[in-house]
Parts: C-alpha cells; sequence; structure tokens
C-alpha cells in the first residue's frame, strides 16, 4: 500500500515540473500505459501514471478555462455576483466575481478585479462593470515569486481594472461581513485588523510594518488562517468530548471516539467556513479529516501513511495546489516532525519536545524555503515558542469564544477586548525579536548546492548518536556557495521586470551598480517588493552605486527602501529626490571597473524631467549598451551633438517606447542590433507606442519587453543574446 501511495504521490506532484502538458494524444496513450501496468508486475509505475494523467487532464482544463487572448487588454461591460471577502485596500476594492457574463464574448468563470477609489462592496451582491481584462500574468523575475501560477492554482482564469459599475442587486451583508464590520467596530488596543485576519482569513487591514514584522519572525502563519488554526479548533473539541468522556459526563450510549472525531471535523469545518474556505483552509480541513480517520481506525498502521494519503487526496481534489508554496511548507513542516520524532526511543517532558520542535522545523523547512524563494527568518525558532502557544492557547480562544458571545452585551466585546490586548503584546514584542535578526533572503542556489542543503538537513535531524549525523552541519556550509563570477571585461545586465518603471542591475566581476530602483506609489513600494529581494537572490550584498536618472516615482521611488536595504557606496541622481543624498550626475564622468568603461552624460537644458534623465553608457570589450532613463527627442538630438561615436549594440527603450523618444534620427545614427523595454502590461500610458514598435522594427533591431518576457538578461561583452525569464518553459505561462 505504501508503495503505491508514494507512486501515486510522486506522479501527482509532477506536474509542476512540466515545461508544457502533453496532448490529448498523448494522454490517451499514458492512460494505456498505466492500465497496461496496473495487470503487471509494474502496477507502481502505472499508478504513478494515472496520478500523472490526471493533474494534466485538471491542469488543462484549468488553461483553457483562461480568458482567451485575443480579450487581453480589452474593456467589456460584464454582470455576476461577489463572491468571498471583498478586500479594502489603499487604493480601493479587490474582490472577485463567479461566473461573469458579457454579451461581447465567452468569460472566464471566476475574474479577479480591482476598482481604485471604488464604492463598498459586499459579497452576494450582483453588479453591472465596465472592465480592462487582462489575461492572468504578473511579475517576473529571477527566482521570485510566479503570480500566474498562483491565480491558475486558485482558478481565477483572468483579471481586471473597473472603469465603471452599477449595482444591479443588493445584498443584505453576509455573516462574514457583517461580523468584519463588527469586529472593526470594537475596541481591541488598535488590533482589531488583526483580529479579521484571526477569524476571518482577511488580512488586508493590517499595516505594512505589521506584515514586515510577520515576515522577518516567521510568524505568518499565525495571522493568516492555516492547518494550525483548523487543527486547534478541532483539537479543543476533541478534548472537550474526552475529557467528558473521562470524568463520566459523557453519554454511554454514544462511543466518545467517533463523537469527537465527528464534532472535532465539524467544528474544524464550520471554522473553515468563515474564514472563507481558502484552498489553505480547504487543504486543511481535509488533512485533518485523513487524521482523524486515522485516529479512529488505522492508528496501528504508523504515522506515514496518513500523511501520505492527506497529501494524495489534496492533489487528487486539486493537482495544482502543488503550485503553490503553501502547500509544500504545510506538508513539509508535517513530514520534519514525523521523521524526527517518530523513529526517536524515550520520551521527552513537553516544553523539551515543545522547544526541540521549533528548531527542528526552522532545519527542516530550510530546503523548501530555499527552493521556493521565500525569506529565511532567523529568529523563527525563537519567535514560534513564544508566539505559538500565545496565539493557540489564549488569542485564539478568547476570541472565538468573543464572538460566539457578542450577542450577550458587554461580555463578547470584553473578550475581544482583552484579545487585543494580548495580540498587541505580542507584536511589540515580536517588533524587537525583528529589529534584533531580521528575516534572510538567500542567494539563490545552483542545483547542486541545493541538494547538498537538503541531505544535510535530513542528516542534522536524525538522533543523536546515528553515524554522519555531524556531517549535516558541514553540509550545510553550501548555503553560502559563492556565485559564479562575471568574466573580467565582461558585465551582466538583468533589467527586472518592475512593471511600468524601471531598474537595472549592472555586474562586473567584483562591482555591482543600480540603474534606477524601480515605481514607488503610495503604498506599494516595487522597490521594496521585487527589486531589493531580487539583488539578494541574485547574490548582491551591495552596490558600489545607485544611480537614479531623474525624480520620477516610477524610475527613483524604490531608491530609499533599497538605500535601507543595502549598503550602497555612492548614490548617484540627474535630479533631487525626497529622502535621498544624491550627488549630482556629472556630464563626462568615466570609470573603469573590471575592464568595463561606464560613462555619464546629461543635458543640463533639458526643458523636462525627463530631459534631464542622467545617461550611462556602458562598454565591455567593444559592445556597448546606453541606458537612457527616459530621455526624449530633444535629449537624443543633445546627446548625438555630444557624442563622437553615437553607434551602440544594446539600447534601453527611452521612456519606455514612449511617440515622444526614440526619434528616427537617433536609432539611425545609433543603429543598435536590440532594444530592451520596461514597461508594464496594457499600461495606461499606450507604451510602448506602435510608430515606435515600428520604427524599431524597420532598423532591424530585436524588441525585448519585460511585459512579455518577464526580467531580461543580457552578458555584455560576450556578443550574446537577451534571455528572458519566460522563456524557462512551464506549462502555465503564456506565450
Amino acid at each position: 500500500m505504501r508503495t503505491g501511495m508514494f507512486a501515486l504521490a510522486l506522479g501527482l506532484a509532477c506536474l509542476g515540473a512540466l515545461p508544457a502538458l502533453p496532448s490529448v494524444g498523448w494522454l490517451v496513450w499514458l492512460c494505456g500505459l498505466a492500465l497496461a501496468g496496473l495487470c503487471t508486475r509494474g502496477w507502481p509505475l502505472g499508478i504513478g501514471l494515472l496520478g500523472l494523467c490526471w493533474a494534466c487532464w485538471v491542469a488543462q482544463q484549468a488553461l483553457d478555462e483562461r480568458l482567451a487572448p485575443g480579450l487581453d487588454g480589452r474593456t467589456l461591460w460584464l454582470e455576476g455576483q461577489v463572491t468571498g471577502l471583498p478586500t479594502r485596500t489603499a487604493q480601493g476594492v479587490r474582490f472577485e466575481l463567479e461566473h461573469p457574463q458579457s454579451r461581447r464574448a465567452a468569460l472566464p468563470s471566476r475574474v479577479q478585479v480591482n476598482w481604485f477609489g471604488g464604492p463598498p462592496v459586499r459579497a452576494g451582491e450582483h453588479w453591472r462593470l465596465a472592465v480592462t481584462l487582462q489575461r492572468p500574468a504578473g511579475l517576473l523575475n529571477p527566482h521570485g515569486p510566479d503570480r500566474e501560477a498562483q491565480l491558475l492554482a486558485r482558478g481565477v482564469g483572468a483579471t481586471g481594472t473597473v472603469k465603471a459599475g452599477q449595482r444591479l442587486q443588493a445584498s443584505p451583508p453576509g455573516l462574514r461581513d457583517a461580523l468584519r464590520e463588527r469586529l472593526l467596530g470594537v475596541a481591541a488596543h488598535g488590533r482589531e485588523a488583526a483580529l479579521v485576519a484571526l477569524l476571518l482569513g482577511d488580512g488586508a487591514g493590517l499595516a505594512r510594518e505589521d506584515w514586515q514584522v510577520l515576515q522577518a519572525t516567521g510568524t505568518v502563519h499565525l495571522l493568516v488562517i492555516s492547518g494550525q488554526h483548523i487543527g486547534l479548533v478541532a483539537g479543543l473539541l476533541y478534548a472537550l468530548v474526552a475529557g467528558l468522556a473521562r470524568w463520566g459526563l459523557w453519554p454511554r450510549r454514544l462511543p466518545w471516539l467517533p463523537s469527537a472525531c465527528a464534532l472535532a471535523l465539524a467544528g474544524a469545518l464550520a471554522y473553515g467556513w468563515l474564514a472563507g474556505a481558502g484552498v489553505p483552509v480547504q487543504r486543511a480541513c481535509l488533512m485533518l479529516g485523513v487524521v482523524l480517520l486515522w485516529r479512529l481506525r488505522f492508528r496501528h498502521l504508523g504515522a506515514l501513511p496518513p500523511l501520505l494519503l492527506a497529501f494524495n487526496a489534496v492533489l487528487l481534489a486539486n493537482p495544482l495546489a502543488a503550485l503553490l508554496p503553501g502547500f509544500w511548507l504545510s506538508f513539509a513542516a508535517v513530514a520534519v516532525l514525523v521523521y524526527s520524532f517518530a523513529a526517536r526511543l524515550g520520551g521527552w517532558r513537553p516544553w523539551q519536545a515543545w522547544s526541540r520542535a521549533q528548531w527542528v522545523i526552522a532545519i527542516g523547512l530550510l530546503p523548501v524555503l530555499l527552493a521556493t524563494g521565500l525569506p529565511v527568518s532567523l529568529s523563527a525558532p525563537l519567535a514560534n515558542l513564544l508566539a505559538v502557544p500565545w496565539i493557540s492557547l489564549a488569542v485564539l480562544p478568547l476570541a472565538l469564544l468573543g464572538v460566539l458571545l457578542l450577542p450577550l452585551a458587554g461580555v463578547g466585546e470584553g473578550l475581544l477586548w482583552l484579545a487585543g490586548g494580548l495580540l498587541d503584546g505580542l507584536f511589540r514584542l515580536l517588533a524587537l525579536v525583528a529589529g534584533w535578526r531580521p528575516a534572510w533572503v538567500p542567494p539563490a542556489l545552483p542545483l547542486w548546492a541545493w541538494l547538498v542543503v537538503a541531505v544535510g538537513a535530513l542528516l542534522v535531524l536524525l538522533p543523536r548518536g546515528v553515524p554522519l549525523r555531524g556531517l549535516g552541519g558541514v553540509m550545510l556550509l553550501a548555503l553560502w556557495v559563492p556565485r559564479e563570477p562575471v568574466p573580467f571585461g565582461q558585465v551582466e545586465v538583468w533589467q527586472l521586470d518592475v512593471g511600468q518603471g524601471l531598474a537595472v542591475l549592472l555586474r562586473t566581476r567584483h562591482h555591482n551598480l543600480l540603474y534606477d530602483a524601480g515605481p514607488a506609489r503610495g503604498d506599494s513600494d516595487l522597490g521594496e517588493r521585487v527589486v531589493l529581494p531580487t539583488l539578494h537572490k541574485l547574490g548582491v550584498g551591495s552596490l558600489d552605486v545607485m544611480l537614479l536618472s531623474h525624480a520620477h516615482a516610477d524610475h527613483a521611488g524604490g531608491g530609499a527602501a533599497i538605500a535601507r536595504g543595502l549598503p550602497v557606496g555612492r548614490m548617484i541622481g540627474g535630479e533631487a529626490v525626497d529622502g535621498i543624498a544624491l550627488q549630482p550626475c556629472a556630464s563626462g564622468e568615466r570609470w573603469v571597473w573590471d575592464g568595463v568603461v561606464f560613462s555619464l552624460w546629461r543635458w543640463e537644458r533639458g526643458h523636462s524631467s525627463n530631459d534631464r534623465s542622467c545617461v550611462l553608457l556602458v562598454e565591455a570589450q567593444g559592445e556597448r549598451l546606453l541606458l537612457a532613463g527616459d530621455m526624449e527627442a530633444g535629449a537624443e538630438r543633445a546627446w548625438l551633438a555630444a557624442t563622437e561615436a553615437p553607434r551602440i549594440d544594446w539600447l534601453q527603450a527611452p521612456h519606455h517606447g514612449s511617440r515622444s523618444s526614440s526619434s528616427e534620427a537617433f536609432i539611425r545614427a545609433t543603429a543598435p542590433r536590440g532594444v530592451l523595454i520596461s514597461r508594464g502590461r496594457n499600461n495606461s500610458f499606450g507604451h510602448p507606442h506602435g510608430q515606435v514598435l515600428e520604427r524599431y522594427r524597420r532598423h532591424g533591431m530585436q524588441v525585448h519587453d519585460t511585459a512579455v518576457s518577464g526580467a531580461l538578461r543580457l552578458v555584455l561583452g560576450a556578443r550574446g543574446e537577451v534571455e528572458g525569464v519566460r522563456g524557462q518553459r512551464r506549462f502555465w505561462r503564456s506565450p
């Protein structure tokens, strides 16, 4: 039985590694091979192939549900019902529509939209909306998160921005809506939003500083409803029945064990429904059901079969869950505890088992965190040692009891006030821990180094006295394997995918330069959310120079976050930027790093901020790249007049390919072989302009676009080609 479950698990989990889904013909052939294997000694292979075929079929159905390519970027009127709990953001409201309909086209069954400055929206309401639709996508950077995969796993077939709308049918506030409003209205020491996150799974009201503290201490799982909360509710109900039975207070005609399991599952399902029944909650409830079944009937088989059964049950129900990092973290945490505790002789005292569990999980999850590109919290063992019982045994029971007793005037509010006070104290304590040991974003490892770390973690978790256990600690040193150096005389160029903005990393053998830092608008700072983590994952520990071309927010907005997160030797700017001390860009300044020549230029007489952009020319072994910022036609003419040798090989599209830039004279004089465009998909500015694209193509230039290819990589001086991250094939990525 275990062999079959292992085979099925392997077949289902292989889905995420496929560069493309097999055709219908291949699926039929694989199913026939699987059925043949089931009738022979190759039955494990047959089971694995059946699991793979099922996963591929479900994935293909989800891909077919996505928005048609011809509708990408179009604005349509559609009607649909709001599902789930709408999320209020600083800019407006985000919600999902179920089974939307349009007279002009067939739409996916689930669409997620943002309405900037929109009115309050409630679950169950019917709306008629004008929505600019997009195929599911997101920013795609090296070793970064893949939003397209996450949307596919959640069943979202399109995203969009609401331009106008009309409520067709009002809906009285549902239980979750009403409860959220009630919770936000109680006095809870300023932690009302945290209570909403804890009880309803809606973390949109948490301040950015709170999220940073939770991430730095590895305690996000405490405020985002997870298996821990579901298990706690079930455990409390199970313990209640078991205690009553032990004290002789449970009716003898009812067997206590089946009753305890049934009540625990019912309570968990009710709590999961209250929390919105999202994918993580569904996974947790399914896992809990398997565990309770094991407790009821199959406890004699040990701990591994229920873990495998739960793993397979979750993936059979939704094979696309394997695309979510949370899926792997959930099962890896349980597997690590089983691996570390099940085979040990003798027992530990409760406090010893609890403290050991924290460092066991920290080490055991390290390979999973590295593989998924998530930050590693160095303070997580200590923080969770205190925070988990704080939430589990005090805050959550008080909060749940407070919600149940809200009809009793003053009683429920008092309990919620007390729970909020405990939460406030916890956040203050976690903030101190986060300041002491912030989260670490390790550089991405080559496959061989990751395998060494994974084996080392398994060895370290072996019991004392087992041979080779000490070798595991040595193998963990592969975490700090040095990155492959850039050859002398060459420069590695990464134009990051930051949407409608610009951020370009240039790395020579011993030096790093960042040209522009990505956009920041309101609470959305892509310098902090995208650029800084990507730099860490690329192994950039410091910047010799950060150059901000000009003061516009789409270029300089992330500069402050970069300066806070990395040591920067020198900061240069084409214009003054609030909050950052910049040295002025001096035309004619030139320096050489590792055989690579860098030259600055700026049009002092520029009439606009765009034309005053600080321009950087990079030359490596005769191959030249021009980073032009947002300079427009006037600045282009001035640059040509000031430059003796205007020929270049690669051009960063001035002003994102705007109609006011990339003039005919400039393109003809520079004659680049290719252009790198940084812009947002379906942006409201219309970048790049159609006339500019035609001009590029007429001059034989290769066009590379972050909105199409994700982050772009070029090794200047090697005479190679530009590579896009989207070129790393995955079956869910749109071509």
